[in-house]
């Protein structure tokens, strides 16, 4: 018997981007809470067959306007878009899901004397982000020329449009490729869930709708970088290996055959686990099996 949020009327609508990075890294999410997607994001709406709900396949840029206009309850964005294309008045950021991290940060060429904030005085910025960059600037009293681009913003400088650049970093090769230098970073930022600000207008089911979808989101986030445990060690080891092992919960201790030894069951939360091993051997563990954990409920 399906729950009650499964039901073939009035579903929640998602809003996600149609392509790149952080549509992909969506979909990953929404399919491990339990959303199927489509093949291809050729097509604007997608009604799912796993869950109540429909994706909305859009440019990123118009997630935060679809949201707060109600047209989608839901979506999915980087906060450097929703500070910039939002006006933060009627939306809510419900969780920040850890993926598609970047910063937007201030950039100049690799001969500039620029070294502090002042020198950016009188200077023209190129940038896609305008809005975030005019409140940066303004709270730092800094006066200068912001140039907008949609798109290849690193060039400006090389072509003389620009003495610098805001523009988002991720790796940093594009920047290093234009013989640019990241120099003051205004945004760090990130995937994050959000909604119109007025959900409790909205109706009871779909209300039930996304309270398990958050829930489930929680589950896969509180597996991340979690490992399950389980090793054989002495008795008198015990004490040692619980320090050793940041878990979740205390470990699960099971007597063996062998009446001084046990075996013992633990989740980890640790993503670099090889230095643990290391300590674990130390104290006369053996047999020890690490697994990935996909979710884990509270």
């Amino acid at each position: 018997m399906k729950p009650q949020f499964y039901t073939n009327n009035n579903p929640l609508r998602i809003a996600i981007q149609k392509s790149g990075r952080l549509s992909k890294d969506t979909i990953d999410l929404l399919n491990k809470c339990g959303i199927d997607s489509p093949q291809k994001t050729d097509r604007l709406l997608f009604k799912s067959k796993s869950y109540n709900c429909e994706l909305m396949f859009v440019r990123d840029d118009d997630i935060p306007r679809y949201v707060e206009e109600g047209i989608c309850e839901l979506g999915i964005v980087g906060e450097n878009v929703l500070l910039e294309k939002s006006s933060n008045t009627k939306t809510e950021t419900l969780r920040k899901l850890g993926f598609s991290k970047c910063k937007l940060s201030i950039a100049t060429p690799r001969d500039s004397n620029i070294t502090k904030l002042s020198d950016l005085e009188g200077l023209r910025i190129a940038t896609s982000y305008p809005n975030i960059l005019q409140k940066y600037l303004f709270q730092q009293k800094v006066q200068a020329q912001i140039m907008y681009l949609s798109g290849s913003v690193e060039i400006a400088p090389s072509l003389g449009m620009a003495d610098c650049i805001c523009d988002l970093v991720s790796t940093g090769n594009t920047l290093r490729n234009n013989d640019l230098e990241e120099k003051f970073v205004l945004l760090n930022s990130q995937a994050i869930l959000i909604s119109n600000g007025n959900l409790k207008s909205i109706s009871k089911e779909k209300q039930l709708i996304i309270s398990e979808l958050l829930s489930r989101i929680d589950s896969v986030q509180r597996a991340g970088g979690s490992k399950y445990i389980m090793m054989n060690a002495p008795v008198e080891s015990v004490e040692k290996i619980r320090l050793l092992l940041p878990g979740l919960e205390e470990p699960t201790i099971v007597p063996l055959v062998k009446t001084n030894r046990v075996a013992i069951h633990a989740v980890a939360k640790e993503e670099d686990f090889w230095q643990t091993i290391e300590k674990l051997k130390a104290v006369d563990a053996t047999s020890i099996l690490v697994t990935s954990i996909e979710k884990v409920f509270a």
